[in-house]
């Protein structure tokens, strides 16, 4: 019996608690305790212009521009970051989501101070793992755990 009254009385103080307005309650919306800015380092984010994207690469910056010309015989010459971005064909295509992730993981080198990988090892990453499927599936997975576990 007071097991549950301990409880009652924990769970109820807790709610009344967090109904208490805070500092930041202005950029909450009503309704709502508890909201949070999702995927903030994923290809998806930055496909979505939430946010300016670094000055060394804007998003009109050809692929084959920033990672050099050995790109140039997987993906087109014209194709845009932003476009690598947008891409949902990784699923049958692992260059594809290599392209995808080191994209977003190079967006999140240039702007976010402690991500895992510096700018100029995800170039060097991306070439690298066009040798093969397998070296492209597995850099692209690697990225894509960099992207969504470091804002998560």
């Amino acid at each position: 019996m007071k097991t549950s009254r301990m409880a009652f009385l924990t769970i109820h103080l807790l709610i009344c608690l967090l109904s208490l307005p805070s500092s930041s309650s202005s950029s909450r919306v009503p309704g709502f305790l508890y909201t949070r800015t999702t995927e903030r380092c994923t290809p998806r984010y930055w496909s979505g212009s939430r946010e300016a994207w670094p000055r060394m690469v804007p998003e009109t910056s050809t692929v084959t521009n920033v990672f050099g010309s050995r790109v140039y015989e997987r993906y087109r010459s014209d194709l845009t970051l932003v476009e690598a971005t947008m891409r949902n064909d990784e699923e049958d295509n692992p260059f594809a989501g290599l392209l995808k992730e080191g994209t977003a993981a190079l967006l999140n080198s240039y702007t976010r101070e402690g991500f895992p990988y510096r700018p100029w090892q995800v170039k060097t990453l991306v070439i690298q793992a066009l040798v093969s499927e397998a070296a492209a599936s597995s850099q692209a997975s690697r990225f894509s755990f960099a992207n969504h576990a470091y804002c998560s």
